[in-house]
């Protein structure tokens, strides 16, 4: 069978265009830095205090953003400082002085010092977050507050869970 040379041409003009099919991975591998760059930059806004499942946060409205500070964290049982166990929430109960004492030397303890060195006469400026279940009693609450303050840290924060709008006054009171 004889073909046309209007086919043979066809045909040279195919094989001569068949390259193989490529994939140009320079393109892809630019989107995916500029996105890797893109989530770098804004999830560093976020501070994640660290929770356990043994403490319910209250709820707030407040609009301010936590701060990387020392963690003071009450359970329903213990007290701990940065994640160690300091003493139980029974002790602070029973404790007939308003400072308590391991809390105050494990605050003191260099391990525990703030991310960015703290000078003694800047004690306004250490910080500390209180992540306290919400159904820990005031008094209990009063004797760490206390504590933490003789401990030379100037700036207290108690952790809460934002929630989505604010609650008018005739509603709470219904509460």
């Amino acid at each position: 069978m004889r073909l046309s040379n209007r086919a043979r041409r066809m045909i040279v003009h195919q094989e001569r265009n068949r390259a193989g099919v490529s994939l140009n991975l320079i393109p892809m591998i630019d989107i995916l830095s500029v996105m890797v760059a893109f989530l770098l930059v804004y999830s560093t806004e976020v501070e994640v205090l660290q929770n356990t499942k043994a403490i319910e946060i209250p709820e707030s409205i407040s609009d301010e953003r936590p701060r990387e500070t020392v963690v003071v964290m009450v359970t329903r049982d213990e007290l701990l400082v940065q994640g160690t166990p300091v003493m139980t929430v029974e002790q602070v109960r029973q404790s007939g002085t308003v400072i308590l004492k391991p809390l105050k030397d494990a605050l003191e303890r260099p391990t525990v010092a703030m991310p960015k060195a703290v000078l003694a006469r800047d004690i306004e400026s250490r910080e500390l977050t209180i992540m306290g279940d919400k159904a820990i009693p005031y008094e209990v609450l009063k004797k760490i507050m206390a504590t933490c303050t003789d401990a030379n840290f100037g700036r207290l924060s108690l952790a809460v869970l934002q929630k989505e709008k604010a609650v008018s006054i005739a509603q709470a009171g219904a509460q």
